[in-house]
């Protein structure tokens, strides 16, 4: 949830701490709070102004119109005030139809006033902006405020000036108070904003001679910005609303969600309720407590909440053995239903969930049959047959009664047979599931050619995207009718490899040609290539560092799928956006604040960009594309007949029922032509009107559906539209939270949006006016499947789907080479071409080593390291190793091995260790005299630099033929240059320390890597990062090596004896004597 309301006393004293105004704010943090355990005399100690000012007293517990209710005392003494809260004190009081205790009161000073200096003031958060409402009367006696109140919109990302308010809300305040008023409005509207409040109203709000006073305050706050706000919020308490307590366990699970990835949500309304609730999913837990309501047993439900968002094994534990403590505390003369129940999910592993569920029955096995408790499952989704079959089995284990069904029975009959209004069958049927081809069943080992049916080859709709239009300066842009087509591509922000594998999956089974993943981005690794299975054959699929990297490769790219954390997900969002070839947005994050995510809606609509979400699972475009987990697996893609269209489009908020949609949909009409979850926050980026208008302008679509719920207005523009002609075709609409009015108290269900402000934000409002538009909509969710089959009786003849496919792991991937055309081919390079360019060896390690075509005289430089690297001697260890080997009479390969191994830092490996130490030098800007004197001291050899033979007075050829060949044809030489100056200092002290051939060839393969233009920083770091450079001096030497084994077999060397005298022999000295 985010906007939360806080207690009266928080919010002045956010107000008394942060606000910034000329006006003069009177009674600071003058304030005392009063419960049962307060000790009066420790309290007028803390505030001595109890004892000698006139005092206002009243219950701070998210009570509306106090004064109304008689629940202020006024204008009292210090002992009046005692005695006015000794006669509430825990005392129950009804307000509405909620019944509270009273046991937290709030002491202020009496402000003495007339009633011409009172004002009311409200700031409340809206799609379009923050409305500011000013009346010049304020008080008890108000009234309807709405419509008195002036008011002001200030648009999103704008500011709220004086002047603003003195035009368009000052125009009944005396002239004389303007000036001060106007400085506290500003002052207020910037706190509002500052700290992420979502509402804010002061009633009255005094002005007198004296300055402002703050008398009643009522606030929300965005909870989900407590990473941006917590220094100044500290740590917020948010009160239950009146008529519910709080109760330890909600903290708890509060807690648990805190820490959790996942959601866990608990609120308890009647714990000594017969029926209690264990939902997965924010919108399906709605759902459940419709039907539990609408089937009369709103008296019995002990409990709202839902865990969802693929909570651990654990998690799911604790959550469940908290719901199983609480209902087995007092028994029920009827005994008592537990229901466990959810949508279908997209990506929640079902098993997982249903162990840590199953767990906690096993714990609490004898409280349950004590307590008569009978327990209802209904469950689909990832792997849900296991987990359905672990529910199963510890029923008949534990004697306790559980009940277990599967997606083919309707999400909330449980709830009916919980009730006893519908009989419980003894054997649900099976569901049956077509996803077998991922596993080799067979057990053969040989992977059979594909094989598509005529599933997979019927003819596809042509659903060509139409491209966003470019807009005018000024204008917003225009957005695109239609979002995906079948060639469709996207980028993935974050390393979510399922869910990629499970978009490649559908785009298999759907028969495109492509996957629709280009790439992905992923700021925290360097660039890479990760591995996926396209059917049974392996793929990579290119991770990149940076969005413009992504963007710039792959330019047939036009949407984003935003995994991003909800800190992340805004910039990240706001990032892409500047790419003008992408006109969709997935964001999948929960949690992202209102005001964020209001400035993401308005840039978009300035861009033509289409945002789903945030707080979703996506979208699906069935046979075309789909979001990452959108549609759950394989085996529920094929079941719900998503792998090719129908006729029936839906838009919802939820994303675990739009897959239940896709189910009911399937079974009761000819299929999804698309659906898309727009997320359950308050402000989705985009609505439900956009996406029907969207659906009304597409041909293949005959029928729209559209799952509201309660919050918001949205559902309202629907009905406008079907009024005004401009929606035709049949729409079928069902708001789920029907129960919220049954309720005593207020209920914030688990998406952010679910709750009503105003009656006509209310469920049962919107379904009444749907209705009245002439839009079908059911009497329950319970019926809606059988209304979707009255209104499109047509349906597909099922097919049976038979699919050859079986994944085989490979043992190993390449990308460099391929031998099994019909000519060998080099990173994409026929062998024909290779020669036919005359690429040279340098072209051809360019091919296999760096996997692209290199500069002419990068590949000219390549050789020349190959020649000059070749050999240097006969003495050198490398050498030595050989020949003495080739004198053992071993063969060409072990006497080069043994040769080989002796290449390391002090022979050889110099050119890795030189090029990542000059580097990492030159790239932190320390100077070449910094880094000479840093090397020295820490103690530590400069690589590269020195030699036992060449010195400044006798140098190297070898290093002077390619100083000259670099500095001929490299298009710049940064660090060889540094070396160069480093080599000046070195030499000035001793003449040998010379930049050597290994120092020279690592400076200036990272001078080629970086400047050649062929590849991006990261991937020539990451070259030098593992080994590229060795492998030059160990190819090239290589051929030295073999020469020297050759040599001696030719010479028909003997056996190789180090003579004694070159020995120098160091014995303990008692060993000689």
């Amino acid at each position: 949830m985010s906007a939360k309301a806080i207690s009266e006393q928080t919010g002045k004293e956010l107000l008394y701490k942060y606000i910034c105004t000329s006006a003069a704010v009177q009674n600071r943090f003058h304030y005392a709070n009063v419960t049962a355990s307060t000790d009066w005399d420790r309290l007028i100690q803390d505030y001595p102004w109890l004892q000698t000012q006139r005092l206002v007293v009243k219950p701070d517990q998210l009570i509306k119109r106090r004064g109304k209710l008689g629940l202020i005392g006024v204008n009292l003494g210090l002992q009046e005030v005692r005695e006015w809260v000794k006669a509430r004190m825990l005392k129950e009081t009804t307000v509405g139809k909620a019944k509270g205790i009273l046991k937290n009161f709030l002491i202020e000073p009496f402000v003495a006033h007339t009633q011409k200096e009172e004002f009311y003031v409200c700031i409340y958060a809206a799609r379009e902006g923050d409305y500011v409402l000013f009346h010049h009367e304020g008080g008890v006696d108000i009234g309807d405020v709405d419509s008195k109140a002036l008011k002001f919109l200030v648009g999103v990302d704008e500011k709220l000036t004086e002047a603003d308010v003195k035009q368009h809300l000052f125009a009944h305040v005396p002239e004389e108070k303007k000036e001060v008023l106007a400085s506290f409005v500003v002052g207020l509207f910037n706190l509002y904003e500052d700290l992420y409040f979502t509402y804010l109203e002061i009633n009255p709000l005094v002005v007198t001679k004296n300055g402002v006073y703050v008398l009643d305050m009522a606030a929300k706050i965005d909870a989900t910005a407590d990473y941006i706000c917590k220094a100044k919020w500290g740590d917020l308490e948010f009160p239950p609303p009146f008529g519910r307590e709080a109760y330890p366990e909600e903290a708890y699970i509060a807690d648990l969600d805190a820490k959790s990835g996942a959601s866990l949500k608990l609120t308890i309304l009647n714990p000594r309720g017969r029926i209690w609730t264990m939902v997965a999913g924010g919108g399906a837990s709605v759902v459940y407590s419709d039907t539990i309501c609408d089937l009369g047993g709103v008296n019995e439900l002990a409990n709202y909440g839902e865990y969802s968002g693929a909570p651990s094994e654990q998690q799911t534990y604790d959550y469940a053995k908290t719901i199983l403590s609480l209902m087995t505390r007092e028994k029920h003369n009827d005994g008592k239903v537990l229901i466990i129940g959810g949508s279908i999910a997209n990506f929640t592993n079902v098993a997982a969930t249903f162990k840590g569920i199953v767990r906690a029955i096993k714990d609490y096995q004898t409280p349950l049959k004590e307590h008569e408790v009978t327990i209802f499952v209904r469950r689909g989704g990832p792997n849900y047959q296991e987990g359905l079959r672990v529910m199963g089995e510890v029923g008949k284990t534990t004697g306790i009664p559980i009940h277990v069904f599967g997606t083919e029975t309707h999400m909330t009959a449980i709830v009916g047979m919980a009730l006893g209004h519908r009989p419980i069958p003894n054997q649900p049927p099976t569901a049956a599931h077509t996803a077998n081809f991922l596993l080799n069943a067979s057990g053969s080992v040989s992977t059979p050619a594909t094989s598509r049916t005529a599933s997979f080859s019927e003819t596809k709709a042509n659903n060509d995207s139409t491209p966003a239009k470019k807009a005018k300066h000024g204008i917003p842009a225009a957005k695109a009718t239609t979002l995906f087509s079948n060639h469709t591509k996207s980028i993935v922000w974050g390393m979510q490899t399922r869910a990629v594998q499970g978009m490649l999956d559908f785009d298999y089974i759907c028969s495109r040609d492509e996957p629709s993943v280009a790439a992905m981005v992923y700021p925290f690794t360097g660039d890479h290539k990760q591995k996926f299975y396209w059917g049974h054959k392996e793929i990579l699929i290119p991770v990149y560092k940076s969005m413009s990297d992504a963007m710039k490769k792959h330019p047939e790219v036009d949407v984003l799928i935003n995994f991003a954390s909800l800190r992340s997900a805004y910039d990240s969002s706001m990032e892409t956006m500047q790419f003008p070839q992408i006109h969709t947005i997935a964001i999948i994050a929960e949690g992202i604040p209102e005001a964020l995510t209001r400035k993401l809606i308005k840039t978009a609509d300035e861009k033509g960009v289409t945002v789903i979400g945030p707080a979703t699972v996506g979208g699906i475009k069935p046979g075309c594309f789909k979001i990452g987990n959108t549609g759950g697996m394989l085996d529920n893609i094929l079941a719900s007949k998503l792998y090719r269209p129908g006729s029936v489009a839906y838009v919802s908020r939820s994303g675990g029922m739009s897959n239940e949609l896709n189910n009911i949909i399937s079974r009761t009409t000819d299929g999804v032509f698309e659906g898309v979850a727009i997320g359950g926050d308050r402000y989705p980026g985009s609505t439900f009107m956009d996406h029907v208008l969207r659906y009304q302008d597409t041909p293949g679509v005959k029928m729209i559906v559209v799952l509201g719920e309660i919050g918001g207005c949205e559902e309202y523009k629907i009905c406008q539209g079907v009024k005004e002609g401009r929606i035709t075709k049949p729409v079928v609409c069902w708001c789920i939270g029907t129960c919220a009015t049954m309720f005593s108290s207020e209920v914030q269900f688990g998406h952010a949006g679910a709750c009503a402000n105003q009656a006509s934000e209310t469920a049962v409002a919107k379904n009444q006016a749907l209705r009245e538009a002439g839009i079908y909509v059911p009497r329950s969710f319970d019926e809606l499947g059988d209304l979707l089959l009255g209104c499109l009786a047509s349906s597909v003849p099922h097919s049976s789907l038979e699919l050859g496919l079986i994944r085989k792991p490979a043992s190993f991937m390449t990308s460099i080479c391929d031998e099994r055309g019909q000519e060998l081919i080099y990173a994409g390079m026929p062998i024909t071409e290779v020669f036919k360019e005359e690429i040279g060896i340098g072209g051809v390690l360019g091919l296999l080593w760096f996997q692209r075509r290199l500069p002419k005289y990068a590949c000219q430089f390549i050789e020349m390291c190959l020649m000059v690297t070749a050999d240097h001697g006969p003495a050198v260890s490398g050498a030595h190793n050989t020949i003495v080997c080739a004198r053992a009479g071993k063969d060409l390969i072990s006497s080069l091995t043994s040769g080989l191994l002796t290449i390391g830092d002090r022979f050889g490996g110099a050119l890795d260790a030189a090029a990542k130490q000059f580097s990492k030098a030159f790239d932190s800007g320390l100077i070449p005299m910094e880094f000479v004197n840093k090397m020295k001291k820490e103690g530590k050899l400069i690589m590269g630099i020195g030699h036992r033979v060449k010195s400044i007075n006798n140098p190297d050829m070898r290093v002077q033929i390619l100083k000259d060949f670099v500095k001929q044809n490299f298009p710049a030489t940064p660090l060889l240059d540094y070396a160069l100056d480093v080599e000046k200092i070195t030499t000035s002290k001793k003449p040998n320390l010379i930049l050597n051939v290994d120092g020279f060839i690592g400076v200036a393969f990272v001078d080629l890597l970086r400047t050649c233009g062929g590849f991006t920083r990261e991937e020539a770091d990451e070259y030098v990062d593992i080994g590229a450079l060795n492998g030059i001096f160990v190819l090239g030497r290589s051929m030295g090596f073999i020469g020297h084994y050759l040599d001696q077999k030719r010479l028909k060397q003997g056996l190789y004896r180090h003579p004694w005298d070159d020995i120098s022999y160091v014995l303990p000295e008692h060993m000689t004597m």
